[in-house]
């Protein structure tokens, strides 16, 4: 398992050995000690799974604290542009982002922490997302920041994703009170 850094602190791409043979694969998607190792402490106690068609936009979502959450994000089948912008006041990355493609193809991972807003885009029919959460999810503590907002400036590839009535109506960055501390 190979863990690189991003340019926001905290922010990791997660790189698995996948061994493959005539049988199909395996590899390790999650070993404590390789996290700890890179200083990443973590406890999940709540796994997710969405399934998507093609177009669809999920994001840009959080959990204010005390039901902050961090979340190592893969797909399992399809592919998608995942995001994640920092929303930590203090971070010296306040308000960027980074973007990856993660596919059941390059079986790569996403570790999100706590303090970060966090969506995808699907890029194929029938996309299959799972994700490890350090927390519950809890309706009052949810936040969200427009998609399209153009003071981020995110290239999600898409004009006309498929939102729910929520991502429709989020608040502008410059209108989001964080919540969150470096």
């Amino acid at each position: 398992m190979e863990i690189i850094k991003t340019k926001i602190p905290g922010l990791l791409i997660i790189k698995p050995v996948v061994f493959e043979d005539d049988r199909g694969y395996f590899f390790e998607s999650f070993n404590h000690e390789k996290f700890q190792e890179a200083g990443v402490d973590v406890r999940f106690v709540q796994d997710n799974e969405s399934k998507s068609q093609k177009g669809v936009l999920r994001g840009l979502h959080f959990q204010n604290p005390p039901f902050a959450q961090g979340k190592l994000v893969r797909v399992m089948r399809g592919s998608v542009l995942d995001v994640a912008v920092d929303i930590r006041k203090g971070s010296p990355t306040y308000g960027q982002w980074e973007s990856i493609v993660l596919s059941g193809e390059n079986k790569m991972m996403y570790w999100v922490p706590a303090g970060m807003a966090h969506g995808f885009v699907t890029l194929e029919d029938d996309t299959i997302f799972f994700y490890k959460c350090t927390n519950t999810y809890n309706k009052e503590s949810e936040g969200s920041i427009r998609w399209d907002d153009s003071d981020l400036g995110i290239n999600w590839g898409i004009e006309n994703p498929i939102l729910s009535e929520k991502d429709k109506i989020s608040p502008l960055f410059k209108d989001f009170k964080s919540e969150f501390k470096f």
